[in-house]
């Protein structure tokens, strides 16, 4: 079966097409720029002799002309993966608010669309865009049976405790105020070949996993379902990120309006996009960070043990909470390239059990790559990401 997964953002399209019977990823790209000028495809094709990658510039003034694109790239003569967009059999697209209503994936019909669509309050930068690729698909690709893989999903398992915030009732029970958490495709794909590496059942693995990226969030996961995660109503909480800010006192937010005169716009601009890594490093780039650091830049140390700090605050919370940890999983941009983000996470945590190799995290795998000492009692992994991957599974189980 031949599975195309989409991630529509509001003015690109990412894809990879997957052929499941092989398990063979057949082709990726992205589509960006859309509306705006200079828009261009880059798109790779995987063969015997590596990947062979064709980058046009074509103007692609919405989505949809963006996806008719890709489809005839994926049958054009002379780089066709396929013959006919007809082989198609399946669109699997990532949606990344769910909210309560869905806790899995599903196919998609027209009810489910009037719900993705009712959810946009909650992700007004990520669900219209989300929603505009399952409808420019549903036209392109007629044939194929549309799924729909929600990032929410896999926190739906947190009990009450976690989710709930100490608001009152009304906002939870009339306008959805509570824990929905982010990144779970990636924290269930890692969860699943941390399980498979340790030769256990995902049911019975009991995890704490660590998406670092540009946005970055955390999960507690006990026997195999998640029971708490750092991101909540929004991706804003938690660690802290590239460009925003992570936890923080919620008065400061009436101080900078009441106090500096800044507008609900310009506060909300200032946490999500000009602090974390940025407003205290003055670079969002990790790399570019430590780079600065080993040249002396002060700020950009202080801004790393603030990263750091805050992952080592809540691998103890999550232990607090799991009880007994199986391993500590570290994935996405910075948790599979960064030894010294690594480093300083675990670093002072042996009294926890968790205990890193300095050798082995210096290493480098595109595999599972266990870095913890041997008298570490939590084993301690880098295991790259592949939520792409990920969706085209749960669309295939989704069609049983």
């Amino acid at each position: 079966m031949k599975i195309l997964v989409i991630n529509s953002g509001s003015s690109s399209i990412k894809y990879k097409l997957f052929d499941t019977e092989t398990h063979e990823l057949m082709c990726a790209g992205l589509v960006e720029r859309i509306g705006l000028a200079g828009s261009r495809v880059k798109h790779e094709i995987q063969d015997d002799g590596g990947v062979q990658t064709i980058v046009r510039e074509t103007p692609a003034p919405n989505h949809e002309t963006g996806l008719r694109l890709v489809a005839s790239l994926l049958v054009e003569p002379g780089i066709a993966v396929i013959e006919d967009p007809a082989e198609i059999a399946a669109v699997g697209h990532r949606v990344v608010h769910g909210g309560e209503r869905f806790s899995q994936t599903v196919v998609i019909d027209d009810e489910v669309i009037d719900v993705i669509r009712q959810l946009i309050p909650y992700a007004p930068l990520h669900n219209p865009a989300n929603l505009e690729g399952i409808l420019v698909a549903r036209r392109i690709f007629a044939q194929a049976a549309q799924v729909a893989v929600f990032d929410t999903a896999f926190h739906q398992t947190m009990p009450a405790r976690a989710y709930r915030y100490a608001l009152p009732n009304d906002l939870y029970e009339k306008h959805g105020v509570r824990v929905y958490g982010f990144h779970g495709t990636s924290h269930l794909y890692v969860s699943k070949e941390a399980a498979a590496w340790l030769g256990k059942p995902l049911a019975e693995t009991t995890l704490i996993t660590a998406h670092l990226g540009n946005g970055a969030s955390m999960a507690a996961v006990k026997n195999g379902r998640s029971v708490d995660t750092t991101m909540g109503f929004t991706p804003l909480p938690g660690l802290m990120m590239g460009t925003r800010s992570g936890d923080l006192d919620p008065a400061i937010i009436f101080y900078l309006a009441n106090n500096l005169g800044m507008s609900l716009a310009e506060i909300d601009k200032l946490l999500n996009k000009q602090s974390g890594l940025l407003g205290v490093a003055g670079n969002s780039d990790v790399r570019d960070v430590v780079e600065k650091m080993e040249a002396g830049d002060e700020n950009a140390r202080l801004a790393l043990e603030m990263y750091a700090y805050r992952i080592k605050k809540y691998i103890g919370a999550y232990m607090a909470a799991l009880g007994p940890v199986d391993a500590l999983v570290f994935t996405a941009g910075v948790g599979e390239n960064s030894p010294l983000v690594r480093q300083m996470s675990c670093s002072g945590l042996a009294h926890l059990g968790v205990v890193l190799d300095e050798k082995k995290n210096n290493a480098r795998a595109k595999d599972v790559m266990p870095i913890h000492a041997e008298n570490s009692r939590v084993k301690i992994l880098v295991i790259p990401t592949n939520e792409e991957l990920e969706i085209a599974r749960q669309t295939l189980d989704a069609l049983g």
